[in-house]
């Protein structure tokens, strides 16, 4: 099972990080001259050198206090484990300007056995990007990622906050056998496209026991993403936790193991939701498990429970054309709750290839609002219904 290995992988990475903290030698940024309300970045940059180069484990130190930090990339491959530890605040420039699409205000990449922790704080200072139309400009996509992890391999993520992103708060690509454990990512609900976690084309990612509120996804889970399992994790307000969305480019990698469970929305847009675009790229999206959740006022924006192959945010596609992303083997597993909407349940799947193998049981969804009786919403596909789930399902 799923959850066995990842309590397993979890505990592993933490025993891991233990004892590599324990025979650290530390890298003090003070010792390269870094003071709190000054600029970090030369001695950081300095710092990592030298922690990365150490033929023994070691720790970057960055003590109490703030931090200025314009960009930063810390690249291995390390000659050892190695502990980046923020305790203060690092602060970046609220000017947003000067970045390619796509790149990080921090960036971790091709580094082995690293564990990020310390209680600290990273603030993208991103209030001032709010208000900007996404949906019309490339103005978001230029706008820096907080944290960016490329091909990182076996390591962990644990116990720092993510405040403010301009854009994504945390984005992992490339990266294998990484856990996020007690991760805090705060942003308002109405900042544009700062999605909480993103994953793309990583393999065995764990996030547990997190507390994610912002203004996109919670989680979002992109192509090429295998064996990824989320447990204990509060989100809200957002717009939830999603697989996708999918089909829009070339080429695009399936999406195979995703593991869902014990996790709890509030005043969320959506719920749970697997989302691909119409007029789409071939693609494949299999073994997706939504179980144990807890839905608090959901679907403000949308639907507690989704399957969208219809994905069109900005009406900027052809809706007319079917999805040709193949979605498979699904279930839907003791989800109970309130629904701010009366379509609590809405499985809209492809005309062209409707998802095969949904299993739906022990709904129970409440709502109370003026739009009528709780219902749900079925097209093409014809789920196992185990019990009595609350509403009905796909009986029209």
């Amino acid at each position: 099972m799923a959850t066995k290995s990842t309590r397993i992988a979890v505990l592993f990475y933490l025993l891991l990080a233990f004892i590599v903290y324990c025979e650290a030698k530390d890298f003090d940024v003070r010792t390269y001259g870094a003071r709190p309300n000054g600029d970090i970045g030369q001695a950081l940059a300095k710092a990592w050198k030298d922690a990365c180069a150490s033929p023994t484990p070691s720790k970057v130190v960055i003590p109490s206090g703030i931090y200025n930090l314009k960009v930063a990339k810390f690249e291995g491959p390390c000659k050892a484990p190695i502990v980046f530890q923020l305790q203060g605040t690092l602060k970046a420039q609220t000017n947003p300007s000067g970045f390619n699409e796509g790149e990080g205000w921090i960036t971790f990449l091709r580094i082995d056995k690293l564990t990020l922790t310390g209680g600290g704080t990273f603030d993208g200072q991103g209030k001032n990007t709010r208000g900007k139309q996404c949906s019309s400009i490339k103005y978001c996509n230029k706008l820096p990622i907080n944290i960016r992890f490329d091909f990182i391999t076996n390591s962990l993520v644990e116990n720092i906050v993510s405040l403010d992103s301009k854009q994504f708060h945390i984005n992992a690509l490339g990266c294998e056998h990484l856990t996020f454990s007690s991760v805090k990512i705060i942003a308002p609900g109405t900042s544009a496209n700062t999605d909480g976690i993103h994953i793309g084309r990583s393999t065995s990612i764990n996030i547990t026991d997190s507390f994610i509120q912002t203004g996109d996804d919670c989680i979002s889970i992109g192509d090429g993403s295998r064996q990824i399992t989320i447990t204990k994790v509060t989100c809200g307000p957002g717009h939830g936790i999603s697989v996708g969305s999918l089909g829009k480019y070339p080429k695009e990698e399936p999406v195979q193991g995703v593991f869902v469970r014990n996790c709890t929305l509030k005043n969320t847009m959506n719920g749970i939701r697997i989302k691909t675009w119409p007029d789409s790229y071939n693609g494949v999206a299999s073994d997706m498990h939504f179980e144990d959740i807890i839905m608090e006022n959901v679907g403000s924006g949308g639907n507690p429970i989704v399957i969208d192959q219809a994905y069109c945010p900005w009406n900027k596609c052809n809706a007319q054309v079917s999805s040709k992303v193949r979605i498979s083997n699904v279930s839907f597993k003791k989800i109970r709750g309130s629904s701010a909407t009366a379509v609590a349940v809405k499985l809209a799947c492809s005309k062209s290839f409707p998802c095969q193998n949904v299993q739906i049981s022990d709904i129970n969804l409440t709502y109370s609002g003026k739009e009528g009786p709780v219902k749900s919403q079925c097209q093409n596909v014809k789920p196992t219904i185990l019990g009595q789930p609350h509403p009905a399902l796909c009986i029209a």
